[in-house]
């Protein structure tokens, strides 16, 4: 049945042949640049309190 439903349906099946990864791909580019930025903004935040530690410690 379920190689009848894909046997030529007008082109629809070609498109979701071809579409169907490509917007996988592209929505697990989407979720690793999210988990990127967000480590990168932990990192920078880290290093941005560590830094203001340093300086108030060197006053004191």
């Amino acid at each position: 049945m379920f190689a009848s439903l894909l046997a030529h349906q007008g082109g629809w099946d070609e498109v979701l042949l071809i579409a169907g990864p490509i917007v996988a791909i592209a929505g697990l580019l989407m979720l690793a640049k999210r988990r990127v930025d967000e480590a990168v903004a932990d990192a920078s935040t880290d290093t941005a309190a560590e830094t203001v530690a340093e300086v108030a410690s060197a006053n004191d």
